[in-house]
């Protein structure tokens, strides 16, 4: 017998009451999506899932605040936005290391090359290109392209003006071409 899921509504009233199944089965519905999220901004696996767990403890800690404007997977993003940019910021501060090195290492995808690596050079090169970006050009252009957010989101998030948001991702978006066309 299919075990048939709860509506999140029902499900996040369920959190409220401290219900640890209920807590465990938004968490099931939500967690690759935050992580992948969490990822893409930090660039590092280990640290996007610790950013991750603790933006899901900040989410059910903070239940009460939410009120339903947006959709609670909204509401979850805007953590792990804020909360992956919070960090990636202190991790730049911390690091010894050129920001360049970091962005031009390539992950080891321990030597398996997938049909898809091969098929998709074109997103690839688009990616590397990305990584390639200064932060505030890669992080605005991340969150317009990948993950679909407004002017005004993006804005609120990386605390800066509706005209800068729109001014940066023009910028990006020719430095990306720019960067394209010269690897072609």
């Amino acid at each position: 017998m299919a075990q048939v899921k709860i509506h999140i509504d029902s499900q996040l009233q369920l959190c409220l009451k401290g219900n640890r199944s209920a807590q465990m089965e938004v968490y099931d519905r939500y967690y690759k999506g935050m992580y992948n999220i969490s990822k893409r901004i930090v660039k590092d696996s280990a640290l996007a899932e610790d950013i991750m767990q603790e933006s899901f403890l900040s989410a059910f800690t903070k239940l009460g605040t939410f009120k339903g404007e947006v959709s609670f997977g909204a509401w979850l993003k805007r953590i792990v936005i804020n909360n992956s940019i919070q960090e990636y910021r202190k991790q730049c501060k911390r690091q010894e290391v050129d920001i360049d090195h970091v962005l031009y290492k390539i992950e080891d995808n321990e030597g398996y090359v997938t049909d898809m690596e091969v098929d998709d050079t074109k997103a690839k090169k688009v990616i590397e290109s990305m990584k390639l970006l200064n932060d505030n050009y890669r992080i605005a252009l991340t969150l317009h392209l990948i993950e679909g957010m407004d002017y005004e989101e993006i804005s609120d998030i990386m605390h800066i003006s509706y005209a800068n948001c729109r001014t940066i991702i023009s910028r990006a978006k020719n430095s990306l071409r720019q960067k394209l066309t010269s690897a072609l």
